[in-house]
Parts: C-alpha cells; sequence; structure tokens
C-alpha cells in the first residue's frame, strides 16, 4: 500500500471521541491537483472509490493499486455552450441494485448510468418546472430517493433569472413510482441529507454563512416530513473556520460526521461536539468506504481518508 502524506489534524472536543477515532488517526492525502472535488461513494462490487470533480465536469475513480483515473467525462453537462462554474456532477451514490446514480448540475437532473449503456434521466422537473441544480440523495431501503436542490450549479447561481424556473429551493422525494414529491421550500442552501440507523431520521444541512445548520426531520409513514428542528449550529464558527455545512455521513450508532466550519464535526446522536477532523481546507463531502469502518474525505483539491473505530450505518 503506497505510503501516502499525512495533512490536517484531529480536533478533539471530548474524550468521547476516542471510541470513534483512535487517539492517532491521521488524516491521509490521497490524490491532489483537484478543482472541487465533491460527492463520494463507494462502489463494493469493483471495490473503488468514485467522486466527482464538479469544475472540470468529471467523475474520478480512485484505487490504493491504481490511484487517479478519469471514470466518466462529461459527467454532469452534456450541452456545447459555456455553462457556468461548476457544470459537472455533484454526489454520487449507488441504488439497491449496484446502479450509480448522481445529481447533475449542467444538465440539470437526478439520473441513473444503466450498464446496458448511457443514462437514464430519475428526475428533471417539479410540476413541469426544471430543478435548479441537484446536489447530493440518499436512497431509503425502500426505494424512497431523496435529494436536494439549490442553485449552486445554474450559470449565475441565485442571481440567474434566464434559467431558473423555481423560484424555491427544495428537498425532494422521488418516490420508485417517478413521483417527485416536494418535501420543504423553506431552506434557501439546502445541501446534504443522510438517514439516521433506523431511517425514521432524515439529516439536511444547509450552507449559508449566516444560517449554518443541520436540520432534523422525522419521517412519516408516507416518507414525508413535518416541521423538523435544528439539530446542529456551526453559525457561530463561520467568520473563523473555513467551510460550510456540506455533506454529511452517519454511523451505525447514529453519530453524525458533518461538514463544517473547520472540516468535519463528529457528533454524538444527540448532536453533542466531539471533535473535529480538519484537513486544513474545506470539506464538502463525506463517505464511508472499504469495509465502512473508513472513512473518505472530498476536500477542495485533495480527496482524503481517515481510518476509524467505527461502522457506517446501514453498511
Amino acid at each position: 500500500m503506497p505510503d501516502y502524506p499525512i495533512i490536517g489534524e484531529v480536533v478533539h472536543l471530548d474524550p468521547s471521541l476516542d471510541a470513534l477515532l483512535d487517539p492517532d488517526a491521521r488524516i491521509e492525502r490521497l490524490a491532489s491537483g483537484l478543482t472541487w472535488s465533491e460527492g463520494p461513494a463507494w462502489d463494493r462490487a469493483e471495490n473503488r472509490l468514485l467522486f466527482s470533480d464538479i469544475p472540470r465536469n468529471t467523475i474520478y475513480e480512485w484505487t490504493d493499486a491504481r490511484g487517479l483515473r478519469v471514470f466518466m467525462q462529461p459527467s454532469g453537462y452534456t450541452g456545447v455552450a459555456y455553462y457556468g462554474q461548476e457544470p459537472g456532477s455533484n454526489a454520487l451514490t449507488f441504488d439497491s441494485d449496484g446502479r450509480l446514480c448522481m445529481c447533475e448540475h449542467g444538465d440539470r437532473r437526478v439520473s441513473r448510468l444503466d450498464p446496458r449503456g448511457g443514462k437514464r434521466t430519475l428526475a428533471d422537473n417539479y410540476q413541469g418546472k426544471r430543478l435548479n441544480s441537484p446536489n447530493d440523495l440518499a436512497y431509503r431501503s425502500n426505494g424512497d430517493l431523496y435529494f436536494t436542490d439549490p442553485a449552486y450549479g445554474l450559470p449565475e447561481r441565485y442571481e440567474d433569472t434566464v434559467n431558473r424556473e423555481l423560484p424555491f429551493c427544495g428537498v425532494f422525494l422521488l418516490r420508485p413510482s417517478g413521483e417527485v414529491v416536494l418535501l420543504s421550500d423553506e431552506l434557501e442552501y439546502p445541501n446534504g441529507v443522510a438517514f439516521s440507523p433506523d431511517e425514521q431520521t432524515l439529516y439536511v444541512t444547509q450552507s449559508g454563512a449566516e444560517s449554518a445548520i443541520v436540520m432534523a426531520y422525522r419521517l412519516g409513514d408516507d416518507g414525508t416530513f413535518a416541521d423538523g428542528k435544528v439539530f446542529f449550529d456551526a453559525t457561530a464558527h463561520t467568520g473563523s473556520m473555513i467551510g460550510l455545512p456540506d455533506g454529511l455521513a452517519v454511523d451505525e450508532n447514529g453519530n453524525v460526521f458533518t461538514t463544517g466550519p473547520g472540516g468535519v464535526w463528529v457528533l454524538t446522536p444527540n448532536a453533542e461536539p466531539m471533535g473535529r477532523i480538519s484537513p486544513g481546507v474545506s470539506v464538502a463531502n463525506a463517505c464511508w468506504g472499504e469495509d465502512g469502518s473508513v472513512l473518505y474525505l472530498t476536500a477542495h483539491m485533495h480527496l482524503c481518508r481517515i481510518r476509524t473505530k467505527t461502522i457506517g450505518a446501514r453498511w
């Protein structure tokens, strides 16, 4: 196995962190030279990590044996005209059949890669109006797909009056039937999504500097939710630390690893901070990989990982 450079630090805020991260755990930098890395997903069938570089309109694959390779290009925009600074795919995940699903900024859709060739559009509009730029997504075990739709991927982002069709940024549910259900239009900057281990709570991050929060929504029997509550508020740290809430991952015991100011905050199921995994740059997203105990981080121009003493939820 290659000897990777060590970057950043693990900040211990409470002794309880020792149950999740060895005191000697270090952040390995696996690859660098990226533009804005995002949306990591572990491919169990091929034993590899896939992740997006949004500005480069590219999905990369990474393994210890082969290093970094281009997996798909273009990944999220197939047009011929210029389409802003973030046209590519964002978050990636796999469905229950092992098919790669992705959020596409430029083509403004949630799609699935067909093993027989090409892609299939899963959702590209709500009530006939095109989505803004799907950002993150997560499957529930019953086949329900939850995704967020901020405006970061539009050419002029939130000021894009030419291309934008929806007057809000939503949190959506895509049912297996194909029905797209609006769950919330109250968050201006909805971003990352992840489930609690029992799939009864949906966590949604908001990446606003003045409201840098993680929301928790209790799901009903039909998969929808009513009012949520603020699970974690990192707003006080946005002026002094690099980064905002973006993607997040949850372990088998309900501990939440959420990106935010200063890296990845490690929180108990009651939102008590235990520590931070801080590579020294903004962290966009995180996912579990390998045997479920390794946390991969897409951190600006870097791809990183850290070995833990826990296992990802539903692994």
